[in-house]
């Protein structure tokens, strides 16, 4: 079984590092989160139950690490303004789809998430169903609700240039 799971995360990390990303946004923590993901794997490995299921079984662990992750960095203070500015980029980055992902970014985290792995993971519902511990028809309608969300986002936006 240790085999499959060493395949599984071969096969899988620029997924599985994508995914991490979608949550924090920071290519350090992202990174973090895969390395952590990864040894909590290997540390629980005698829970699985199935080899069949290793590969959901995986992105719930990323999932999971990635929410803890999210949930301690909320603990923390902020910093103040001089401090960001001295460690802020020299230059913006630029980025071709922004619009999307600033929509994207204003989803609740529980319809982000279902788009980032059904289209950006291109994974199956049932897959996001597993992964993330909910019925398929909930994730479904997370799904199409996720979408008219940013569907009204987009019109939004693009109303608000063209005035």
């Amino acid at each position: 079984m240790e085999q499959t799971l060493i395949r599984c995360i071969t096969e899988n990390k620029e997924m599985v590092y994508r995914l991490a990303f979608s949550y924090v946004k920071n290519k350090e923590d992202a990174l973090d989160i895969v390395q952590d993901s990864i040894q909590k794997a290997f540390v629980s490995l005698s829970q699985l139950k199935s080899e069949k299921s290793i590969k959901s079984w995986y992105y719930r662990i990323v999932v999971n690490t990635s929410l803890d992750f999210l949930r301690k960095q909320k603990r923390l203070l902020p910093v103040d303004e001089a401090t960001l500015e001295m460690h802020a980029p020299l230059t913006e980055d630029v980025y071709s789809d922004i619009d999307l992902k600033r929509a994207l970014n204003d989803l609740p985290p529980a319809y982000r998430i279902i788009i980032v792995l059904r289209y950006f993971e291109d994974l199956k519902i049932e897959e996001i169903a597993e992964i993330l511990c909910e019925n398929k028809n909930t994730v479904k309608t997370r799904l199409y609700q996720a979408l008219g969300k940013l569907r009204f986002k987009m019109k939004d936006e693009a109303m608000e240039e063209v005035q």
